[in-house]
C-alpha cells in the first residue's frame, strides 16, 4: 500500500510550491527620478511647443493647443502615480514658466498665477486617468476625457478671481479691477482647453505601440 501523498508520484515538490510565484515588486528610487527627469523634460517640452514658438498665430481656440496632452496622458497610463505625478507637475512648471519669460507668452507678472495654475491643472489630472488604466480602451478614453475636463474647470476657477480683480497685478496709475462678471467673462475663454481632447486618441496611439513594443502592460 502506497504511503506517500498523491503528488509525491508526479512532483517533488506540494502542490503549494508548484503554483505560481506572486513576486513582490519593489520600487527604485534611482530609477524613478531618472524617468521623473526625462519626462519633466518632455512635458516641458511638449508645453513649449505650440504656434507661438513658430512664429504664427492660429485662430482661437486652436491657439490653446501645445504637444504636451498627448506626453502626460501617455506617462499617466503606463508608469506609477508617482513618476506621472512629478513628471506632469515639473516639466508643466518649467515648459510655462519657459513660455512666459522667454517666449513672452504673458507679462512675467502672470507667472505667479499661471504656473501654479498649471501645476494645479495637470497633476492631478494625471492621476485621474492613472485610475482608468487598467480599464477597457474606451473606458480609459472617458476617463482622459472627465481629466482634461477637470483640467478646463481648474484653470477657470483660478483664473476668474485673478482676471477680476486685474488690479492685483496692475502696477500703473489708475487701474482698477474688472469685477466679477467682467471677470467671469475673460475666464471663461479657459473653456478652449477642452480642446486638448484631440489628444487623446494621439495618447492611446503611443500607449499601446510602447505596450506592444515592449510585450508589457504597464512599466511600474
Amino acid at each position: 500500500m502506497n504511503q506517500y501523498p498523491e503528488w509525491s508520484a508526479q512532483n517533488s515538490l506540494p502542490p503549494s510550491a508548484s503554483a505560481p510565484i506572486r513576486r513582490e515588486l519593489k520600487t527604485n528610487p534611482v530609477l524613478d527620478i531618472a524617468r521623473i527627469g526625462a519626462f519633466s523634460a518632455l512635458v516641458a517640452v511638449g508645453t513649449i511647443i505650440s504656434n507661438v514658438l513658430f512664429g504664427f498665430t492660429l485662430p482661437y481656440p486652436l491657439g490653446e493647443i501645445t504637444a504636451a496632452p498627448a506626453f502626460y496622458l501617455a506617462i499617466a497610463v503606463l508608469f506609477s502615480r508617482k513618476v506621472s505625478f512629478w513628471s506632469t507637475a515639473i516639466g508643466s512648471a518649467i515648459g510655462e514658466t519657459i513660455n512666459i519669460f522667454v517666449f513672452g507668452e504673458a507679462p512675467s507678472i502672470w507667472a505667479l498665477t499661471f504656473v501654479p495654475g498649471i501645476v494645479l491643472a495637470r497633476a492631478p489630472e494625471v492621476l485621474i486617468i492613472h485610475r482608468f488604466r487598467d480599464k477597457a480602451r474606451r473606458i480609459l478614453a472617458y476617463g482622459m476625457v472627465l481629466a482634461t475636463v477637470y483640467e478646463t474647470v481648474v484653470f477657470f476657477l483660478i483664473d476668474w478671481p485673478v482676471y477680476s480683480f486685474t488690479a492685483f497685478y496692475c502696477i500703473q496709475p489708475g487701474c482698477s479691477s474688472s469685477g466679477l462678471v467682467q471677470g467671469f467673462w475673460l475666464a471663461s475663454f479657459d473653456f478652449a482647453t477642452l480642446i486638448d481632447i484631440v489628444w487623446i486618441p494621439v495618447a492611446l496611439i503611443l500607449i499601446v505601440a510602447a505596450q506592444r513594443a515592449f510585450r508589457v502592460q504597464h512599466f511600474d
